[in-house]
């Protein structure tokens, strides 16, 4: 008989206590991932200017994006299913992580947009296979009122491999391209060669440092039935991050925006190399500011927190639209845009995990963090594919204009379901 769903009371611990919040566990999936973001961000900043110099529209960045990010949430919703079911989790979370430096490998040797494609799919397709599951090895790993301390802590970790990696391929970018008898995609291959590196190292240390919390299987649980099954209020919930994520564009389109605004005055390269820090600057800011948002959560409430986080997401729109409104290319004002997006990023990714925690069983757990994933990888691709296509075929301002909306309806939908779930 499948094992019976609560859906009212927090999960619990049910393999006895874990260790401090800041334990062995916690230390090695930061470390990891890390690594992980060192490889596949320095992509995500080089990219954009990579599509330029091969003559490749907005539309085509906006797609591969999307779809990449399509591919990553189905695979979430299938690997935190497979996991609550077997019981096994840290093998699929290796082999996910050895997927990235493979999409890296067919990016680098791309001369048009198709093997681009498949690069970034097998990448996301890793990123999607071992996100849920890392999570739900973390969340198991710690008590649950130290949470948002050790997923601050984490994303943190997370995001220092986001900050080290754009730094070292925008250096790298602006070396290789002193180089003579080169074409212009030369500096970009070399650099998405070398990433290759840390996206190796980060399976060795996922492999080596984390211990996954006992899991057991769960033979009888059924797919759909199981998500017929999970609570109301975090279906509710679940609408809310869709209908945010609608408008949640992917911020290589953010990346690609700065380059664009500043390529007639700096020339593309020069714009690209601007556009990879500002994108720098963005991660800076959500290394900073992460694990105090977590220790914020833990005090004032995850929801609450999430929430305003929302609504920095709905100004960060806001404010890309105004740049191309009035064709502003002050790196200030570029800037507090991308400071903006890392304060929203920051809370998105370390509370969105926790609130679902808030709300389904244990045995459920990865289950129910991969439906998160699905729902927001799918809102993304509509996000960035909708987003891309119509900068190309309208403006950019029409595009973020209409994201900022999205947006904002998301947040008042998430600000109903926190009313909801407190009454």
């Amino acid at each position: 008989m499948q094992k019976s769903i609560d859906t009212q009371d927090a999960p619990t611990e049910s393999q006895g206590q874990p260790q401090g919040w800041l334990n062995r566990t916690v230390i090695g999936a930061g470390i990891t991932s890390a690594l992980g973001d060192f490889c596949y961000e320095t992509t995500t900043v080089i990219l954009p200017g990579f599509l330029a110099v091969l003559g490749l529209p907005p539309a085509v960045l906006g797609t591969i994006e999307g779809i990449a990010d399509a591919v990553a949430s189905f695979t979430k919703m299938i690997s935190g299913f497979i996991a609550d079911k077997l019981g096994h989790r840290k093998l699929l979370v290796v082999i996910g992580y050895g997927l990235t430096p493979i999409g890296q490998f067919l990016i680098a040797l791309a001369a048009g947009w198709p093997l681009i494609l498949w690069g970034r799919i097998i990448s996301w397709f890793g990123k999607g296979l071992r996100g849920p599951l890392r999570d739900a090895i973390v969340m198991q790993a710690v008590q649950p009122e130290t949470r948002g301390r050790a997923f601050g802590f984490h994303r943190a970790t997370d995001t220092i491999g986001a900050v080290l990696g754009p730094l070292l391929g925008v250096a790298l970018l602006g070396w290789v391209q002193g180089w003579n008898g080169h074409d212009g995609s030369f500096a970009f291959r070399v650099v998405l060669w070398l990433s290759v590196i840390p996206g190796v190292l980060a399976v060795v240390a996922f492999f080596t440092l984390v211990r996954d919390p006992e899991h057991s299987p769960n033979p009888a649980l059924r797919f759909f039935h199981t998500l017929r099954g999970l609570p109301l209020r975090f279906k509710r919930y679940l609408a809310a991050v869709g209908i945010f994520g609608i408008g949640d564009f992917s911020h290589s389109l953010l990346i690609l925006a700065a380059t664009q605004l500043l390529t007639e005055t700096m020339g593309v390269v020069h714009a690209a190399q601007v556009a990879g820090l500002l994108y720098v600057w963005r991660n800076v800011v959500q290394v900073v500011v992460s694990f105090p948002i977590g220790v914020l959560a833990d005090r004032f409430g995850h929801m609450p927190t999430l929430i305003a986080g929302y609504v920095l997401g709905v100004l960060t729109a806001i404010l890309t639209a105004a740049a191309f409104a009035l064709r502003i290319d002050s790196i200030v004002f570029l800037g507090v845009i991308f400071l903006v997006a890392g304060l929203y990023m920051a809370v998105q990714e370390a509370l969105e995990s926790t609130v679902t925690a808030e709300m389904v069983s244990q045995e459920l757990l990865a289950t129910a963090v991969g439906a998160l994933g699905t729902v927001n990888g799918t809102a993304k691709f509509i996000s960035s594919t909708v987003v891309g296509v119509l900068w190309t075929a309208i403006s950019p301002v029409f595009s973020f204009g209409l994201a900022a909306v999205l947006m904002l309806a998301g947040t008042l939908v998430l600000r109903q379901a926190g009313g909801a779930q407190q009454s």
